[in-house]
């Protein structure tokens, strides 16, 4: 084979791009592989895990050849990342081995055959197709995705809805103890359509965002949906199940409620989380006219106390909540100020946004 040269970073950004959805714990030792295909100059890597599948492109000017191969990615990239910046690397596949060459640096690596890497088979055509801000996406994800569950057997909380409709967009999660929904209305030329994207597809998509405002087009598929960031595209399988009916969890017509600075609640929290039970995490709420005392204790019997003056006219309330899911939502809403709004110690407390419908949490209370 003729030997590849580029530069460092034309196969480091595209790795770093796609290595997110490599498992390091696996069943099949080519999916802590990356497939690398050199066609026309275009550079093209891709790393799966059988239910997510990320590829990125780049121009690898002057490699006219057409190859492939795959080869392990961690040690991929941390041979590149070790090496100078605006380095020239040559690349030469022989023998079930990828030679990397830099300067007087030798690299070689065990590959593995690229027909045998299990790329996603990619459904029919699309079912809907959305053009989105990436930063538009990337601020309704961090709304919410801290409320997706974690390896529950409840398999459809795994994730985050995502539904579409002629009104806009709206994404919900819940782990069965608090929800949050986040929605960006605009007019949509698309119908009703409900998905649910897997938890670690949402986290990877976030992070490959970043902080660009250009644009992302995303197409739902049969059981698939495809988001193509210019030269990324990420591919996940969707969570095959039904989504709690969200509307039923909302409470409406609560009547007392306080604004409240999100900085001064945050660290009154933090305090009292101190002493908290280090199993239950629970604090208790005592609301009075005007005031809030958040109570804390341990099975050492300590306790901390912390006051917070607000304006609050109604009935005296004493509801217990888990400290985490209210730090939770104050880490991750860009405002300053937070309104909650309570109906009786057995019920849920409704977390909004000054000014912005846009944005509900919910969380119920628990037992102290």
């Amino acid at each position: 084979m003729t030997s590849i040269s580029v530069q460092r970073d034309v196969i480091l950004l595209p790795l770093q791009a796609v290595s997110g959805v490599v498992e390091r714990r696996h069943t099949l030792p080519i999916l802590s592989n990356v497939l690398l295909e050199l066609k026309d100059g275009v550079l093209t890597l891709t790393a799966t895990d059988l239910e997510i599948q990320v590829a990125s492109r780049s121009e690898a000017d002057g490699a006219r050849a057409d190859e492939a191969t795959t080869v392990s990615a961690r040690k991929l990239q941390d041979i590149l990342r070790a090496l100078p910046e605006g380095s020239s690397i040559a690349l030469d596949i022989q023998d079930r081995r990828l030679q990397i060459k830099a300067g007087k640096s030798r690299f070689s690596l065990q590959t593995l055959p690229p027909n045998d890497f299990p790329k996603l088979a990619l459904g029919a055509s699309a079912n809907a197709t959305v053009e989105l801000g990436r930063s538009e996406l990337k601020r309704l994800f961090g709304l919410v995705h801290y409320a997706m569950a974690q390896q529950d057997i409840r398999y459809y909380l795994n994730g985050l809805l995502l539904a579409l409709s002629p009104e806009g967009v709206t994404v919900v999660a819940t782990d069965g103890h608090r929800l949050a929904l986040a929605s960006a209305p605009r007019p949509l030329d698309v119908g009703k359509m409900d998905v649910i994207l897997p938890r670690k597809a949402v986290l990877e998509l976030t992070k490959l965002l970043g902080d660009g405002d250009g644009m992302l087009r995303m197409e739902v598929r049969e059981n698939q949906v495809a988001f193509s960031l210019g030269v990324v595209e990420l591919v996940t399988k969707v969570v095959d199940g039904k989504f709690p009916d969200y509307h039923k969890v909302i409470p409406s017509g609560y009547r007392k409620g306080f604004r409240i600075s999100c900085d001064t609640l945050r660290q009154a929290l933090q305090r009292a989380a101190i002493l908290s039970n280090e199993k239950f995490r629970g604090v208790r709420w005592v609301l009075t006219e005007n005031s809030l005392r958040i109570v804390s204790s341990n099975t050492e019997q300590e306790e901390a106390e912390e006051e917070l003056e607000i304006e609050y006219a109604g009935d005296p309330l004493d509801i217990g909540f888990n400290v985490s899911y209210l730090l939770d939502v104050l880490g991750n809403v860009p405002t300053s100020e937070i309104e909650c709004w309570l109906g009786d110690a057995n019920s849920s407390m409704l977390i909004t946004v000054p000014q912005d419908q846009n944005f509900k949490y919910v969380v119920m209370p628990m037992r102290i």
